[in-house]
Formats: C-alpha cells, sequence, structure tokens
C-alpha cells in the first residue's frame, strides 16, 4: 500500500516539528508539509494534496475552521480529510469544524500511538471523535447545532433499516456493536453505511453523527 501522505497546520513550531518527527519515523505515514497559518494550510494542501490534514483550532491569519472549510469544499482537495486537534474537549469551534467538513477531532495531549491511529482512521474514510468524550461532545453540537440548515438535515429516502444503523452511529457505537445489535454482518453494514454517505450527502461517518441530531432522529441526553 502507498504511503498515507500528512500536512501538519499548527501555529507552534515545536509542536508541529514534533509531528512531523513522530509521523516521519511511522511506517507507512509521511508529511508532505508544515503549516504556520490558516492560509498556508489551504494553499499547501491544493499544492500537494495530502491524505490527511492534521489541523489546529486556533491560527493567524486564517483559523483552522475556516481554512478546513476551504479544503474540504474546494474539488481538487475534495479528497482530503482534515483531523482537527485542539486543547479543549468541548471546544465550540469542534461542532463549528465537523460542520466545515473536518473528518475528526482529538485532543492534542491524546498518546503519541492514538494519534497515529486516528489519522490511519481518518484516512480509510472513516470518522473519529475523541473515545474518551465522544458523548459528551455529540450533546454539545447537538446543543449548538440550527435544525433544518445544512446539507445534512433531512432523512428522505432513508430506509427503516438505514434510520436504526444511523441511530446507533449517533450513539457512539463502533461497527462491531452495532453487527452485534442488529444481528446483520460486516458487509451487510458497509452497504448500509454507504447508502447514509450517499443519501445525506456526508462525507464520512463524523457528519452522519450530525445528519442523526440535526435530523431529531436522535435526542441528546439531559446532562
Amino acid at each position: 500500500m502507498s504511503e498515507i501522505r500528512v500536512l501538519v497546520a499548527d501555529d507552534q513550531a515545536l509542536l508541529r516539528g514534533s509531528f512531523r518527527v513522530l509521523i516521519d519515523t511511522t511506517p507507512g505515514l509521511t508529511t508532505v508539509g508544515e503549516a504556520a497559518d490558516g492560509i498556508e494550510a489551504v494553499e499547501l494542501a491544493r499544492r500537494e494534496r495530502p491524505d490527511v490534514v492534521l489541523m489546529d483550532v486556533r491560527m493567524p491569519r486564517l483559523d483552522g475552521i475556516e481554512a478546513t472549510r476551504r479544503i474540504c469544499s474546494a474539488p481538487e482537495t475534495a479528497a482530503t480529510k482534515v483531523l482537527i486537534l485542539t486543547m479543549f474537549d468541548l471546544d465550540d469551534a469542534v461542532y463549528a469544524g465537523l460542520r466545515a467538513g473536518a473528518s475528526g477531532f482529538l485532543l492534542k495531549d491524546v498518546p503519541p500511538v492514538e494519534l497515529l491511529q486516528a489519522i490511519n482512521v481518518v484516512a480509510a474514510g472513516e470518522g473519529l471523535l475523541a473515545p474518551s468524550i465522544t458523548r459528551r461532545l455529540i450533546a454539545e453540537f447537538a446543543r449548538l447545532a440550527e435544525p433544518g440548515q445544512g446539507p445534512l438535515t433531512g432523512l428522505d429516502g432513508v430506509t427503516e433499516r438505514e434510520r436504526e444503523v444511523l441511530s446507533l452511529i449517533a450513539r457512539g457505537l463502533s461497527n462491531e456493536e452495532i453487527c452485534d445489535h442488529l444481528h446483520v454482518g460486516r458487509g451487510t453494514l458497509k452497504t448500509h453505511i454507504g447508502h447514509l454517505l450517499a443519501k445525506l450527502h456526508a462525507r464520512d461517518r463524523a457528519q452522519l453523527v450530525i445528519a442523526a441530531y440535526e435530523s431529531g432522529l436522535v435526542q441528546p441526553r439531559r446532562r
């Protein structure tokens, strides 16, 4: 298999360098550049066409949310996945980043092995939310959501079985857990997820979670 190409975007040079060393010394991964601000991240992404961008939220000139939006919406970088990195587990910007097209969210203090796993997961087309705070984060962006807005709203054409799958995805269940719950095989589940992605115009699993909440299919638990 070809190497996963990663672009690192963060305004802290020391952190960028650390990420780069970690990635470049890991088999199957390689960095294609470093960006110190959002504008540079967008320009490098368009030039290098990375598989994954590690995107800091707060950067000068252009923040990571708008940079993510520009990368994910541009035809030439539509295949690029963005993994947002932040210091705050319930930062409001996380919700905005996922709506902008990001495929995942991870805390900056995550262990190196988990960061590397996250890059692989996102590159493979799976959405990713930090496991330790998935449910709290879901509740937070559900609170911030404005129902009826955006391309992910509405479940027209979604079958009853697909709604079941979508509901379980939104509750944070893994594919294995969903298969056990619905008594279906992995191939069947992947087919359902593929149909959901197409019907809801979602980039990945992370946006399916947003669709489930914004459509009203799943209601956030009150804390």
